[in-house]
This record gives C-alpha cells, sequence and structure tokens, in this order.
C-alpha cells in the first residue's frame, strides 16, 4: 500500500506518496496543494514500458523505465549503475519530515529531508550510504527536485561578471533540458544558483545553498510537465563512499511557491547573529579605493577621526595591512602584521578607532596564498595543484589545499591569534579567484572537499570568536548563498560601487537575500571602476536602504561635501530601522529605467526612487506603492530628500504633493498612483509617507 505525506506551512505544501517501490511521488505542490489526494497514474506512452513508471518524482533515478535527467547516478566500478529504491518509510511532523528507502540490490541507502518553514519555503537534501562491501562511486546525488506545471512559461536566472553580478537573463521555457552547470569552486559571479519560473501566473523559486560547484536541470516531462533539480556537482570520481556505510550528504535547496517569502526566510532561519539578535547595521567606512595598498598610520588615524565625525560607526581596515603586501603579487599567506607600516602592531589603529566610538573591522583572504611569500617558499605543497601539470596562478595568487589538517590548523591559528590580539569586531573574509586543478595531496579532486573545509573552519572562528562579525565577499558577489550565510552576516553585493551599475546588481541579489545584509558603499566620483561622475545624492541614494558603507578617502572630500554625506548618513540612521524592517520591504519592477523600493509600515512608509537612464516615454508612470499592512486612511509626503531633486520639469500640483500641501488615500498610493515628475537620468529621490487620519 502506497502511503500519502503531506507537509505544509505558510498556506504552502508538499504532498507526496511513497510507493513500494521506485521513488516518491510528487502528487501536488503550492498553495491549493494541501488536501490534494494520489490521482490515477497518467497514461502510458505508446509504445513504452507496459508497467507504468511514474515520472513527476523525487530525484528520479534512471535505468528502470524512467528515460528523463537522473537526478541520482553512480555504479560500483562499473556496476550497481542502476539505483532502484523501495521499503519506504516515513518520520517526522507536518513540517519535517524523513523519508527512507533502500536498494538491496545495489546496497545503497537513501534519506530525503525535508522542511517547511512558517513563510512557506521549503529545504530540501539527500543523503545517499553505500552499504556494500566495496566503494561506491557518485557520479550524481541532487539535493531536491521541484515539479512545475506543463504550460507556456518564463525562466529567470542570474548571471553577470565581476563587477555586474546578478543581473537578470529571462528566457522562454523551452521543450528540451535546460542545464547550468558552475565549476568554478565558489558560487560564480556568471551562473547564481537559484532560479525563478513562472507558469500560468504562479512563480516559483528554487535556490541551492552551496558555495562550490553546483547543477541546475529543468527536465520537460512526457506530460508537458517539468522537474528541476538542484545539486552539487563532482569533479570525475570526486565523490567516492567508503564500504560498509560511506555516505554524501548533499547541501540544502530551498524553494518555494512564494519567492516573496525568501528575504524573510534567510532573517528567520539562515543568518545566525551574534547575541541570537540582529543590531542596527553599522555604517561602515572601508578603506580599499581610499588607501589601496599605500597604508600610513597617522593617515589612517586622521581617516578614523574624519569618519566618526560623519557619523561612521565601524572602521574596516582593508587589504595591505601584512607580510610586505605593498601589491596584489605577494605575501597572501603571511597573516602577520606588516612592521613596516604598523611598527607597534594594529593596536595604536585599532585603540584609536575604539576611542572614537567605532568598531574596528579587518579584511582577510585566508584560503590563498601567493608565491612571492614566505609561506610558499615554505611549504609549496600547501597549493592546491595537480602532479605534472603547471601550476595556473589567478589574480596573482594560488589556492591553499584546506583538506589538509595542518594547512586548516595553520589558518586557524593566524586569524585566531589576529582576532585574540586586538579589539575586531568584524572580518571582511574575500576569496578573489576562481579553483582550478583542485587536486589533493594524492591526487584526487579536491572542490567538494575544498568547500566544507572552507566552512568547517568559519565555524571553528566561530565558536572561538562568537562575537565576531564576517563578511562574505568573493570578488565582491562570486560566493553568495544561502550555505555561506549560515556562517556570516554580511554579503559584499559587488566589488563595483558605480550607483548605475548598482541599480540592476542589487535588484537581482534583493530577490533571494534581505537587504540590510547586502553591503552598499558610497564611493568617489569618478568611480574607480567605471569612471563614471555621479551626485553625492544619487550616490547616497543608491545605498541608503541596504547595509551602508563609505568606500573612499573622507579627507579628500570639500567641507561642503562632508556636510552633505553627514546629512545622508544621519537619515539613513533615522530611518534604519524601517528600511530593515524584517516584514514591509518591497522593490518594484524597473519601468523606463525607474528603479523604485522601499519600505511599508502601519503609519509609515518610505521609497527610493531612482532614475538609470533616460526616460522613453514623455512622463512617468504614476506612483503606486503595495499597501502591505498599512492602515488605510489618509496620508500625506512629509519628507523629500534630496531637498531639490533632479526634476526635468515640475508642475505646481506636483511641487504642493511633494511638499505636503496635498493629501490623499491609501487606495490612491496603492492603485491610481501618484503622478511624480520626470527625474533627470542617474538621479533620484527619497520619499517618506505619513498617515494623518484612519479610514474607516
Amino acid at each position: 500500500m502506497s502511503e500519502t505525506v503531506t507537509i505544509a506551512g505558510g498556506g504552502h505544501a508538499l504532498v507526496l506518496e511513497l510507493p513500494p517501490r521506485g521513488m516518491p511521488r510528487i502528487v501536488a505542490f503550492g498553495a491549493a496543494a494541501e488536501g490534494a489526494t494520489p490521482s490515477a497514474e497518467r497514461a502510458m506512452r505508446t509504445n513504452g514500458m507496459d508497467v507504468a513508471v511514474p515520472s513527476a518524482v523525487l530525484l528520479p533515478t534512471g535505468g528502470m523505465g524512467y528515460f528523463g535527467w537522473p537526478a541520482i547516478a553512480g555504479h560500483r566500478q562499473g556496476r550497481d549503475f542502476v539505483a532502484d529504491f523501495a521499503s519506504w518509510s516515513a518520520k517526522g511532523d507536518a513540517t519535517r519530515h524523513t523519508f527512507s528507502g533502500i536498494d538491496k540490490v545495489a546496497k545503497l541507502a537513501l534519506d530525503i529531508e525535508i522542511t517547511v518553514s512558517s513563510g512557506g519555503v521549503f529545504s530540501m537534501r539527500s543523503v545517499l550510504t553505500n552499504q556494500g562491501a566495496t566503494i561506491y562511486t557518485v557520479d550524481r546525488c541532487m539535493a531536491a527536485s521541484l515539479l512545475i506545471d506543463a504550460g507556456e512559461g518564463e525562466l529567470t536566472s542570474f548571471t553577470g561578471i565581476w563587477g555586474r553580478e546578478m543581473h537578470t537573463v529571462r528566457s522562454p521555457l523551452g521543450t528540451g533540458l535546460w542545464l547550468q552547470e558552475s565549476r568554478r569552486g565558489r558560487t560564480s559571479h556568471d551562473k547564481f544558483p537559484g532560479v525563478l519560473l513562472t507558469v500560468g501566473g504562479t512563480t516559483s523559486a528554487l535556490h541551492l545553498g552551496w558555495s562550490g560547484n553546483h547543477v541546475i536541470a529543468i527536465d520537460l516531462l512526457d506530460d508537458g510537465r517539468r522537474l528541476v533539480h538542484a545539486g552539487e556537482l563532482f569533479e570525475p570520481g570526486e565523490m567516492r563512499l567508503a564500504p560498509g556505510g560511506g555516505s554524501y550528504e548533499s547541501p540544502w535547496a530551498h524553494f518555494t511557491a512564494a519567492p516573496g517569502a525568501l528575504p524573510a526566510f534567510v532573517r528567520a532561519e539562515v543568518l545566525r547573529w551574534p547575541g541570537h539578535a540582529m543590531k542596527p547595521r553599522p555604517v561602515l567606512l572601508n578603506t580599499w579605493e581610499g588607501t589601496y595598498f599605500d597604508h600610513k598610520l597617522d593617515q589612517l588615524k586622521a581617516q578614523a577621526t574624519a569618519a566618526a565625525a560623519l557619523g561612521i560607526e565601524r572602521f574596516v581596515l582593508d587589504d595591505g595591512w601584512f607580510g610586505r603586501r605593498d601589491n596584489d603579487r605577494s605575501s597572501l599567506g603571511d597573516w602577520f602584521v606588516d612592521k613596516r607600516k604598523y611598527p607597534e602592531g594594529l593596536a595604536p589603529l585599532v585603540n584609536h578607532v575604539v576611542k572614537l566610538g567605532m568598531e574596528f573591522g579587518i579584511w582577510v583572504e585566508p584560503e590563498m596564498i601567493s608565491q612571492d611569500s614566505d609561506l610558499y617558499r615554505a611549504h609549496p605543497d600547501w597549493a592546491l595543484q595537480i602532479e605534472g601539470r603547471p601550476l595556473l596562478p589567478s589574480r596573482q595568487q594560488l589556492v591553499l589545499d584546506l583538506t589538509r589538517k595542518d594547512v586548516t590548523d595553520y589558518l586557524y591559528d593566524r586569524m585566531h591569534d589576529l582576532l585574540s590580539s586586538n579589539r575586531i569586531s568584524y572580518v571582511k573574509w574575500d576569496m578573489n579567484r576562481d579553483i582550478t586543478h583542485s587536486g589533493d595531496s594524492d591526487g584526487s579532486a579536491a572542490t567538494a572537499r575544498q568547500t566544507r573545509a572552507v566552512y568547517a573552519l568559519m565555524d571553528r572562528l566561530h565558536a572561538a570568536h562568537p562575537s565576531v562579525e564576517i563578511e562574505s565577499c568573493a570578488s565582491g558577489g562570486g560566493r553568495n548563498d544561502y550555505a555561506v550565510l549560515r556562517r556570516t552576516h554580511r554579503l559584499w553585493t559587488s566589488d563595483c560601487t558605480d550607483a548605475l551599475e548598482r541599480l540592476e546588481i542589487q535588484r537581482g541579489t534583493a530577490t533571494f537575500f534581505p537587504r540590510e545584509i547586502m553591503g552598499s558603499h558610497i564611493s568617489a566620483s569618478p568611480n574607480h571602476q567605471t569612471h563614471r561622475r555621479h551626485s553625492l545624492s544619487f550616490r547616497a541614494l543608491v545605498a541608503i536602504a541596504y547595509h551602508m558603507g563609505v568606500e573612499l578617502n573622507p579627507l579628500t572630500l570639500s567641507e561642503p561635501e562632508r556636510a552633505e554625506l553627514k546629512g545622508w548618513i544621519a537619515l539613513h540612521q533615522r530611518l534604519r530601522a524601517l528600511f530593515h524592517a524584517p516584514e514591509g520591504q518591497f522593490q518594484l519592477p524597473p519601468i523606463d529605467g525607474r528603479y523604485i523600493w522601499g519600505t511599508v509600515a502601519r503609519d509609515r512608509m518610505v521609497a527610493v526612487v531612482a532614475q538609470g537612464p533616460h526616460m522613453l516615454a514623455e512622463q512617468p508612470p504614476p506612483l503606486r506603492l503595495p499597501a502591505g499592512n498599512a492602515t488605510a486612511g489618509t496620508w500625506r509626503i512629509v519628507g523629500q530628500h534630496p531637498a531639490q531633486p533632479e526634476y526635468i520639469r515640475i508642475s505646481e500640483g506636483q511641487k504642493r504633493l511633494l511638499s505636503g500641501g496635498a493629501t490623499f488615500s491609501l487606495q490612491t498610493l496603492t492603485h491610481a498612483g501618484l503622478p511624480l515628475p520626470m527625474l533627470r537620468p542617474e538621479s533620484g529621490v527619497l520619499l517618506e509617507f505619513e498617515r494623518v487620519t484612519t479610514g474607516a
């Protein structure tokens, strides 16, 4: 007899049927799934199998009548290449279940773990165990499968390069297999492990929480429905399970039919804050673009003093403080303070920063090694390499083999000493290159173990220094995913700080991540990456709703610029709790180059309106904001920042509206909209709204 199990939460459900043999069948998924019961088997294919072989299943296996893309595949020295699980059992409750099956012929056991959050985000992973007497090689073992209805649809994926991450790509859902494989050894800039799929007005989202190689496959089934799989991508022979109980645990994949629930899921289920609660996100000064490698103690102290006067709350010392690091060609691995630059160590600078009332943060890149370093000269074998193959530097550096205990012990000791010897509250953890030729000391592929070793090192340091926050940086947004976020507290969204580029980068990133953990900095003009010139107001507006920072030397600012920047920082701090509220955050699809994002609360709203390129239309569409939990009644605009935005033309009625002289109902704001003036390209405005009276 088959057993039916329902896992439900947040108004969404996943209904599964456990058959006597074969993989768990997906009966229904989504907002209307709860209460669904298994239906009769669909008609068998003409000239097909004489026994129906369901295709809409979790983690389908091949070789037994299923002709689609197998989610699990492997072999035992060329044999046992077919997996066929049976004797399924289920244990758990309404929001968490583990399904266990056995293949007595191939001597494999499979556990599928599924949980659901209060917001309707499902998390799934697989655990494959070798119960045989010889090694079993896993070629593929996906973390999760998601069923999408038949019909025309749209796929949204996210791609880019260094400095242009998370750009949205929309394409029709095709009639064949769609495959995304990333072999960069990190989440990557070009193949983010997450997609949106829209069919029949319903959009589902899938994200693999994994920082290494990954694969996402969208497979068209015979009946027109689609199975979407996500999991780790192995190098040849990389995943070999030891006899008598060796097992593989996949990463967690997360999927939902309510994509808007993903940021809330990250807040509630993924992030692990020191003290178990997020404190207000400190405005920080990062020294990279203002200093680069030119570290002079007196200049850095002066920058810190100027930063504190601006209202900045955290001072982060970037690359260049260790070894003999005068450029990007040396010293990675030599995690000792450069006594040429800091004769008395970091203490004089750290103490100065702390006395000013700021936290002190520091940049590190523990996973990497420079060939011009004392560490490499002493231990050239510590770099990932394959015997007989040339070393392949990238960004002037190699990758340390973290699968070796002596390497991770060295790194732990150096990081532990750094954090123990100085009052450091924050670590910017960078990873500035892709992983290639990832062979360990015995010549085996090591990418999967390397990723897990990074996690283990982070976990070990967190256990020793639980109050220290960590930022995930990988040449910008190259390692942003839910797995690394279980160990870190901030994402560096991109190395590109150009405000115009950041509009699209931040929009794509905010699809999957909360705004308050996305680093967004006000940088110099002209911008250091693109050489574009932008007004300080535009640069500030693009950063103000996120984890705001400053990426310039404050000593180079004129007095009017200092006063203006201080004002923007104060405005951010006044609105920070609203911008970073756990509920009510929104971002609207851009229309004609106009981007809009903000937060809606019961009695207050805030919205940033930013114009990228020049509009094609004569007038922008009316501003319509989501109602959220806002109270019905009469509302008005109570703040406009800057006080004189760069409007192309403005009517008297619009002036009255923006100055607070005209009121409007909540329904007008959410349905009819407000007629805002056209903004000049590469400019913006922040609007504050307040409820005046309560509606009936």
